[in-house]
């Protein structure tokens, strides 16, 4: 954990270093906005910063985003003053710490923020040798290549790695690949010059000499384009990068990782990945198991999550029954770990006293079900179900009323009166969609001649649309998701949508969770 501590503070400034550090923080500190910027930038960077609420945060978290330096801002001040707190958080810090500095509050803080709670919870067998395999080759300085499906994970696998390897004690960077445009990708990796293009206001380290003697993770690599691949190649050949706007090359030594949820040696063959870059980065190979291949680790991380989330909320101890178990051991994951533990918040949330049974277990639907896996679905008695159920319910479910498909969903009279799935002798595809459809209306003829009748007369290029856009529908506007569902990257998804919106046509926002990214 590097802690940054911004301002004066009274005299108070030595009392919270020292505490930070005897919990195993690096701290540093500078007495104004501008110097917290500065090393901000440089290399040496930090995990959280502490600033004085005096100070005008507003500014500071402002001039943070507009430079793409993501860092949690906690405000501290002399006393409890009610009035700089709010001021504080309305700004954007993220907590508000008052002082003198108390040992148990600061010592929280950091553990919150630094969370290191990095360990992974498993018993399965296939998990333990997959572990066994990656603490092997920790300790060397090989690149490691980290595969799996989403939500299996990878960046705790990494990070797995370079708590076991010799360079444990340098710093640990991630960068996600398929989160960053690729015209600031190349800037946040290599970094850039002043005035090198638009908006670089000050040089700024990126992240290849962030890491510098550390480990620097590469998140799903996959979706990088082909001209950064080509330079990322010659920055790990030659072990020197070239920020933007510099002619002078900069040295650094990094041991990379990458993770890709992607088939990366069928990438190589279709040519959307560099097959030089490709053999460079997996010198050696870990691969994690879906949750599906490793039952055993179901019960041990459920309840890991249950406890986890019960303490966040205040909730005291609760107990997963019987059979709200056996409902989480049946159910296919098709989103892994990060949808068992989604899974666990909610019923948390949804439980009624102590035990959590199965009617606040809330799981996805079996069209999300990989073929041949098991299935549990939400059961008919759950508060979601049924939200006016129950005592003090006013309002009775109204069987009389006809269903009505959500959004972009199939009606199909197989899957009963109210069920949704793929139309009759359809495939089920990712996600649950039709894998023979072409917009929903095809995928609701199936391959009937009136549904490809539908289609006679248009171009292909206009069908492509519809069927992109449509699909981006069904998906609430997240880009990932669609990507998913129609088999292409999400490089790929963007360009085109910026191709139907430079034609004018209507594309649907991202979801919340991409706006940040998209």
């Amino acid at each position: 954990m590097r802690l940054l501590i911004v301002g004066t503070l009274e005299g108070y400034i030595t009392a919270a270093g020292k505490i930070a550090m005897k919990r195993g923080a690096k701290v540093s500190h500078t007495d104004s906005i501008e110097g917290a910027l500065t090393a901000l930038r440089a290399a040496a960077g930090a995990d959280l910063v502490m600033i004085d609420v005096k100070l005008d945060i507003a500014t500071f978290i402002d001039s943070l985003k507009s430079e793409r330096i993501t860092i949690p801002v906690v405000a501290c001040g002399i006393g409890t003053d009610a009035a700089a707190a709010v001021r504080a958080i309305r700004a954007g810090a993220k907590e508000y710490l008052p002082l003198p500095p108390n040992a148990e509050l600061i010592a929280a803080v950091l553990e919150a923020v630094a969370e290191e709670s990095h360990s992974i919870v498993c018993s399965d067998p296939a998990m333990l040798a997959t572990l066994r395999l990656a603490e092997q080759v920790a300790p060397s300085d090989a690149s490691v290549m980290i595969t799996g499906e989403s939500g299996t994970g990878k960046e705790l696998m990494a990070r797995f790695i370079h708590r076991k390897s010799r360079r444990s004690g340098e710093p640990f960077v991630a960068v996600n690949c398929a989160a960053i445009p690729e015209n600031l990708l190349e800037s946040e990796l290599f970094g850039h010059e002043k005035g090198a293009f638009t908006g670089a206001v000050a040089r700024r380290l990126g992240k290849f000499e962030e890491a510098n003697n550390g480990t620097l993770l590469l998140d799903e690599l996959s979706e990088m384009h082909p001209r950064l691949q080509a330079k990322l190649l010659r920055a790990i050949q030659e072990k020197e990068i070239d920020r933007i706007g510099s002619s002078q090359p900069v040295r650094v030594n990094v041991r990379l990782i990458a993770t890709s949820n992607r088939n990366l040696e069928a990438e190589v063959r279709s040519g959307n990945f560099r097959e030089d870059l490709y053999f460079r980065l997996n010198v050696f190979s870990v691969a994690i198991p879906s949750l599906r291949e490793r039952p055993a680790d179901i019960p041990m991380i459920a309840e890991h999550f249950l406890k986890k989330y019960a303490e966040a909320n205040g909730l005291g101890d609760k107990r997963l029954t019987e059979d709200a178990m056996l409902m989480l051991k049946t159910h296919h994951w098709r989103g892994n770990v990060r949808e068992l533990e989604n899974t666990m918040h909610r019923a948390v949330l949804l439980s009624r006293g102590e035990e959590v049974g199965p009617e606040a277990i809330m799981l996805t639907s079996k069209m999300l079900a990989p073929e041949g896996s098991a299935q549990a679905s939400i059961p008919s008695d759950s508060p979601v179900a049924n939200p006016f159920a129950g005592p003090g319910g006013t309002v009775p479910a109204a069987a009389s009323q006809p269903a009505v498909p959500p959004q972009g969903a199939v009606p199909n009279s197989s899957y009963g009166a109210t069920g949704y799935g793929p139309p009759k002798g359809g495939k089920p595809g990712p996600y649950g969609m039709a894998a023979n459809s072409s917009a929903a209306a095809a995928a609701n003829a199936g391959t009937s001649g009136a549904g490809l009748a539908a289609l006679i007369g248009r171009t292909v290029a206009d069908v492509e649309r519809d069927l992109i856009l449509e699909t981006l529908t069904h998906c609430l506007g997240n880009r990932t998701h669609a990507a998913n569902i129609l088999g292409i990257s999400i490089r790929t998804l963007r360009n085109k949508l910026k191709q139907y919106g430079d034609e004018g046509r209507s594309v649907p926002t991202p979801g919340n969770d991409e706006r940040a990214t998209a």
